[in-house]
């Protein structure tokens, strides 16, 4: 199947404001013909609002960087603000590809190396792959990962994996940098996450893209892969010029809330190659339509060389723009569309001519056929891609290095920090000792509420039945006498009388208590015992 016409199931794929993609069902002839003349119309400043918009903005509108380049001459083909400071957001991941593959051809590392997934790079947000640390993907599918995805967790991996760590990796990419002769660039990160001290150009952005062509020509298919499968996951490439746009193949794309929609990308027709930078647009469609206007116009011979990047103006003020496409969306949409129109003006007037009635048929031979693609890019569906397969783990029999987090700039295969080594190991390795026994501790069944009411017996009768159930002989008198309640009550608190009531002895014969002789000793003894005995009943 060819790479331009587009599968059974592939429908109409479009991306919003926001830059979701959705895949929606076919439309009926007249809601894509509808479609078509809303489009027309916005691109030829034919909605009221666009045109009350751009001309308040005439005198104050600012483009967005542009810049259309020649590869085997490097001349430039257009320009707008190509030297003006830009946030690259996952641009970035075009130099982290350059390094990675300088890596390469040095020898420091190959493409079956395995890297180990930290948890930084695990902790990275979204765009990402989600590996759980410890998880090892080769450099090879990673950098496949990295173009495809634009996984910011796998960006994290690739500098760990190459330089230690991603401060060392940063180092490296500014050098390669100075010695690519970037002028208005500087890298903290791999992946392009907003750093107010991470910034780049469109002139730059054009620079590296042209030494990756050049300096490592047999990696080239590495921009060109339209999905890929990782298990039953099918993965698709953000760079919606796939498949869409006659020869394009590559490069690369990036968002965030300060850049807008930046891409790179390369396309070759007559055996000319043409790349094409821009920056800070609005939506993807926005973008996607200025990136094939300017490929329209390059391949259409209205622009000519007239420069080289060499020669390009440097602005007097190095810092990056606030350019902030969220906060400003209605005013970057009306700048947007005004150099929409500007650059589809000479097309135009040209010898295309447009045919409403087969405008809205979508087939592979329409691209070839009429000129601007741009005018109807956005109408075309995305192909359905062959996806190539990656797959994570080392490959099979690799018994060289692995590439980790460990100190900056030592050789692949030195062990980690010690610090290091415990983020991304495995939770079973790390395996906490039992707790010891504390002899002081309480046990749980032990409480220390205080002992209920109902427990307590009184003192009185606990005497009285200690006292009756004794087993031995009755004591004298002046014995009886000497018993006194504190000691009752500390047999009463230890809950023994319980026990004592369980375990006493039966009851003496009556007989034994008698006295020998009859005596006022032995009246006297038995009127106390009675009235001890008056006293416990009451």
């Amino acid at each position: 199947m060819s790479p331009f016409t587009p599968g059974p199931q592939s429908g109409l794929h479009r991306k919003g404001l926001r830059g979701h993609g959705t895949e929606r069902p076919r439309r009926s002839l007249w809601q894509r013909f509808r479609l078509h003349r809303f489009s027309s119309r916005l691109l030829h400043g034919g909605l009221a609002i666009a045109a009350v918009a751009t001309t308040t903005l005439t005198d104050t509108a600012q483009a967005a960087p542009g810049l259309v380049i020649d590869l085997a001459s490097g001349n430039v083909i257009y320009q707008s603000e190509a030297t003006r400071p830009w946030y690259p957001a996952s641009l970035t991941k075009l130099m982290t590809l350059y390094v990675a593959l300088q890596a390469v051809r040095d020898h420091r590392i190959g493409f079956d190396t395995p890297l180990v997934v930290s948890a930084r790079a695990h902790a990275m947000p979204p765009s990402k792959m989600g590996f759980k640390p410890g998880t090892q993907v080769t450099l090879g599918n990673a950098l496949k990962m990295l173009m495809v995805k634009s996984a910011n967790d796998i960006a994290i991996t690739v500098a760990e994996g190459i330089a230690g760590s991603v401060e060392a990796f940063a180092e490296d990419m500014n050098a390669q940098a100075a010695d690519l002769g970037l002028r208005q660039s500087h890298f903290v990160n791999p992946n392009g996450l907003h750093n107010e001290q991470h910034y780049s150009s469109a002139r730059d952005m054009a620079l590296l893209a042209r030494a990756l062509y050049l300096r490592f020509p047999q990696y080239a298919s590495l921009y060109n892969i339209g999905a890929l499968r990782l298990g039953n996951q099918i993965i698709q490439n953000h760079n919606n010029l796939l498949g869409r746009y006659p020869g394009v193949d590559g490069m690369k794309t990036g968002y965030t809330c300060t850049a807008g929609f930046n891409i790179v990308a390369s396309a070759e027709q007559s055996g000319r190659r043409v790349i094409v930078v821009v920056l800070g647009s609005p939506n993807v469609e926005t973008r996607t339509i200025k990136a094939a206007a300017l490929f329209d116009r390059a391949f259409s011979n209205i622009d000519h060389a007239f420069v080289t990047l060499d020669n390009l103006p440097v602005p007097p003020d190095m810092l990056p723009s606030p350019y902030d496409v969220c906060r400003n969306r209605a005013q970057v949409m009306a700048e947007a569309n005004a150099e929409i129109d500007t650059l589809m003006t000479p097309l135009q007037a040209g010898a295309f001519t447009p045919q409403p009635e087969r405008a809205f048929l979508f087939d592979a031979d329409a691209l070839g056929r009429a000129v601007p693609v741009a005018s109807r890019i956005t109408l075309v569906p995305r192909p359905v891609f062959d996806p190539q397969p990656v797959s994570v783990g080392p490959v099979a029999g690799y018994s060289g290095p692995v590439a980790q987090a460990r100190a900056p700039h030592t050789p692949i295969g030195s062990a980690p920090l010690p610090e290091l080594a415990s983020a991304y190991a495995p939770k079973a390795a790390a395996r906490p000792l039992p707790l010891m026994p504390d002899l002081d501790a309480v046990p749980l069944k032990q409480t220390q509420t205080p002992i209920k009411p109902a427990v307590v017996l009184k003192p009185a009768p606990v005497a009285h039945r200690m006292a009756h159930h004794a087993p031995v002989s009755p004591p004298p008198a002046h014995a009886a006498a000497t018993v006194k309640p504190p000691v009752v009550k500390a047999k009463v608190v230890s809950v023994k009388p319980v026990v004592l009531l369980k375990t006493a002895a039966p009851l003496p014969p009556k007989t034994a208590e008698k006295p020998k002789t009859a005596g006022k000793p032995a009246a006297k003894v038995s009127a106390k015992t009675a009235t001890t005995e008056k006293t416990a009943v009451h």
